[in-house]
C-alpha cells in the first residue's frame, strides 16, 4: 500500500521508518535527509541522459528511455530494499515526488511493501529546513579566548540537561585555521544545514539553547544567516580562564599533530601573522617547542577574538572569571551565572 505523507507526519513519527532516496548518489551526497539510505533508481549519468532525453525530445521518450535503463535493475532494487527494511515499511522520496519515487514506490507496493511517498520529495523538504532557521529561538552563547574549553563545557551543559547545540560537530571542524585537525571532512553546506535543522527541531524553542560563540563561517561552512542574526543579538558568557590554562590544553590537542599539517596551516595565515611571528611558530613547530608554537598563535588569536568582541552590544557580553580546570563544574558555575542573569537589568550586568 502506498501513503503519502508530508515532511511534517514523517518527522513526528514515534517511530522512525528507513528513509529511502531514490536520487542519484551525486544528488545524495550534495545533501539528504539525515538519516536517509540511497537506493538509486538512476546512476549519476543515466539522470543525464533522461534529462536530456526530457529537454530536447519529450516527456514520454524519456519515460521510455528510463525503463530501458533500469529494466534489468528491478529485482535488484526490491533485494536492497528489504536489507534496508526487512519489515517491509519505508519511507519513499526522489526530488520533487515525481516519476523516479512513482516508479519505486508502485514497484515496492508491487511486491507488498507499505510504502510512505513523501509529498513534494526532497525540494519540500528543503524548503522545510531553511524554515526552521527563521524561528525564534532564545540563545545562550558560550564566548571567550581560544583554548578557554568552551567545547568541554557545552558537552558539559548536555550532560546535565541543557539544550545544545554544537555546531563546529555538526561541520566537522573546529573553528580555526587548524580546525580539520588533518582528519575531519566537512559536510556539504547543504548537509550541513540539514543537520543542523534536525537538531534544532528535536528541541524546545521554548527553552535556551547553549551554543559556542563563533563566527559568520566555521571552515568552509557558513551558519544560516537568520541563525547568525539571531546569534549576534543573544547574551554571550565571556569565558575567561589564565593563559597558562589555555596553552596546556592547546599544547595538548595539537601537541600530536602531524609537524608538516601544522607548518602548512600557519604559513596559510602568514599575512595576518606577520613574517617574524610566522618564522618563530614554524621553527616552535619543527622544534617540537609546542608551548612556544601556541604562545606564538595565541598573540594572533587573541586579538581577533578581542576585535570580534568588541564589535558586539556591551550590554550582551556577561564576563565569567573561571581558575578550575574541571568541564563540568565550570559548567555549573555556567548556569548559576545564565540563570542569576535574568533576574538583573543589563545595566548591572556590565
Amino acid at each position: 500500500m502506498i501513503h503519502r505523507i508530508s515532511i511534517h507526519e514523517l518527522l513526528s513519527q514515534p517511530e522512525r521508518v528507513p528513509i529511502v532516496d531514490v536520487r542519484t548518489p551525486a544528488e545524495f551526497n550534495q545533501g539528504h535527509i539525515p538519516g536517509g539510505l540511497n537506493l538509486p533508481l538512476f546512476t549519476n549519468e543515466e539522470r543525464v541522459q533522461v534529462g536530456t532525453t526530457y529537454k530536447q525530445v519529450g516527456r514520454e521518450a524519456a519515460i521510455l528511455l528510463g525503463f530501458e535503463l533500469t529494466g534489468t535493475k528491478w529485482a535488484g532494487f526490491i533485494r536492497q530494499a528489504l536489507q534496508i527494511a526487512p519489515g517491509r515499511k519505508l519511507a519513499l522520496h526522489c526530488w520533487r515526488g515525481g516519476m523516479r519515487s512513482g516508479a519505486m514506490a508502485w514497484a515496492l507496493d508491487l511486491y507488498g511493501f507499505e510504502v510512505y511517498l513523501l509529498e513534494g520529495g526532497y525540494k519540500r523538504y528543503r524548503n522545510w529546513v531553511l524554515a526552521q532557521f527563521d524561528q525564534k529561538l532564545d540563545l545562550l552563547l558560550i564566548g571567550g579566548m581560544t583554548g578557554s574549553g568552551k567545547t568541554q563545557m557545552l558537552h558539559e551543559l548536555r550532560a546535565m540537561g541543557e539544550q545544545v547545540i554544537d555546531l563546529e560537530d555538526l561541520a566537522q571542524h573546529q573553528g580555526s585555521t587548524y580546525g580539520t585537525l588533518n582528519r575531519l571532512v566537512q559536510p556539504s553546506q547543504e548537509q550541513f544545514e540539514n543537520n543542523l535543522a534536525g537538531h534544532l527541531d528535536i528541541l524546545d524553542p521554548h527553552r535556551s539553547i547553549w551554543l559556542e560563540d563563533e563566527s559568520s563561517t566555521i571552515g568552509k561552512r557558513l551558519i544560516p544567516r537568520p541563525l547568525w542574526r539571531q546569534m549576534l543579538s543573544s547574551p554571550v558568557f565571556e569565558i575567561r580562564v589564565p593563559l597558562e590554562q589555555r596553552i596546556s590544553k592547546l599544547e595538548n590537542e595539537y601537541g600530536s599533530l602531524d609537524k608538516e599539517f601544522l607548518t602548512v596551516c600557519t604559513e596559510r595565515i602568514a599575512k595576518r601573522l606577520g613574517p617574524e611571528q610566522t618564522r618563530r611558530a614554524t621553527a616552535a613547530i619543527r622544534e617540537d617547542r609546542m608551548k612556544d608554537f601556541v604562545r606564538e598563535l595565541l598573540v594572533y588569536y587573541d586579538k581577533t577574538y578581542q576585535k570580534g568582541l568588541n564589535n558586539r552590544d556591551a550590554h550582551l557580553i556577561c564576563p565569567l572569571e573561571l581558575s578550575g580546570s574541571d568541564p563540568r563544574e565550570n559548567a555549573g558555575k555556567l548556569i548559576e551565572t545564565s540563570r542569576s542573569r535574568t533576574e538583573k537589568s543589563p545595566h548591572e550586568m556590565i
